[in-house]
């Protein structure tokens, strides 16, 4: 009987062992004074939640960990289409942190799962880097990972990824939505396109429009690939930026990271029962994929209900200090926008 070697079955142990190496900078590159960097390529990774030296000191009195999971969706294929790979680890980040941050969090550390067909290192270093990217943005240690070689599972060039990420907020100033009142001032930050989700939605309706991923449209200033594929904003610095500023007081009563479901379905979720959201539509600008998108087919009510429609972040705030949370934002780079108003109502939100 011939001897059969797991290479033989597709699996390449050697390869495996190479990449693990050639990744080692990328990960590095994200670790701060907490990451208790040995050795690399450990079966775990190690990180002090408390810190105690005075330049980095870091402690928490209380700490509760917060932990999210989430990942890219059929953006993947999007991005396998275009042959262009450095921008989805961004996503994989973003849709981690941007959950995580909702509870005013501090993103800690970050974990990657990458499944393919064949382990290609020249081409899967693209989406490791663009992890660490958005890692490094996000101020969290890409600790650790895994990439699985699974050739029946996947069909050649086929990948999928997936992100797990931990943080940690001081107990008893977890923002949940619950001290959201009526009057309150909704404050949206802008996204940068279709971010990362609604992708099934998205790629049918380029499919039947005829357009190539690779054209270029006047209406967009770009080709429909560079649109769709531009990565999902993170918004970490943003929001810690505003909470670093209000330590004494809680100013911000609840966030919503706006995915799937639109305003409509995530602002809700942060909503009392006895309140609702009233939006005014024409507050904040809705970039031109939108455009693109329902003017193939798309009918208004299912945008608004699939897509965040140009909104990617919203901080609802305390009335009287609206102004000075917009100023802060604005004094770091941010353009953030007075969308709207909390009132009396049955937990719905109300675009006018």
């Amino acid at each position: 009987m011939a001897q059969i070697t797991y290479k033989d079955a597709g699996v390449n142990i050697s390869a495996n062992t190479r990449w693990v190496t050639a990744i080692a900078s990328a990960m590095k590159s994200t670790y701060g004074p907490r990451v208790v960097a040995d050795r690399h390529g450990g079966f775990a990774g190690l990180f002090r939640l408390d810190y105690d030296e005075q330049l980095f000191r870091r402690n928490y009195a209380k700490p509760v960990l917060v932990a999210c999971t989430d990942g890219v969706g059929t953006k993947v294929l999007i991005a396998l289409e275009m042959k262009k790979l450095d921008t989805i680890g961004i996503d994989l980040v973003a849709m981690n942190v941007n959950d995580l941050i909702t509870v005013g969090a501090e993103p800690l550390l970050f974990l990657d799962y990458l499944a393919v067909s064949k382990l290609d290192p020249q081409r899967l270093r693209d989406v490791v880097e663009g992890i660490a990217a958005g890692c490094r943005e996000s101020g969290c240690a890409l600790l650790g990972g895994e990439t699985a070689e699974m050739p029946d599972m996947y069909q050649p060039g086929e990948l999928d990824l997936a992100g797990f990420s931990v943080g940690v907020v001081e107990h008893g100033k977890a923002i949940d939505g619950s001290r959201v009142n009526r009057d309150d001032v909704i404050i949206g930050l802008p996204s940068s396109g279709v971010h990362s989700n609604g992708y099934s939605l998205v790629r049918k309706v380029i499919a039947e429009s005829g357009v190539k991923l690779t054209d270029y449209c006047d209406g967009l200033g770009e080709t429909l690939g560079e649109a769709v594929l531009r990565p999902t904003r993170i918004y970490v610095r943003q929001v810690q930026h505003v909470l670093n500023a209000y330590k004494r007081i809680q100013v911000v009563t609840g966030m919503a990271h706006v995915t799937g479901g639109g305003l409509k379905e995530n602002i809700a979720r942060i909503l009392p029962a006895n309140c609702d959201a009233i939006l005014k539509k024409k507050s904040w600008f809705i970039p031109p994929i939108f455009d693109f998108l329902a003017n193939h087919g798309i009918r208004t009510a299912e945008m608004y209900k699939v897509f965040n429609m140009g909104v990617g972040f919203v901080l609802i705030v305390r009335p009287r200090f609206a102004n000075s949370v917009m100023r802060r934002l604005e004094e770091i780079g941010e353009s953030p926008v007075q969308m709207g108003v909390v009132k009396r109502g049955a937990q719905k939100v109300v675009i006018r």
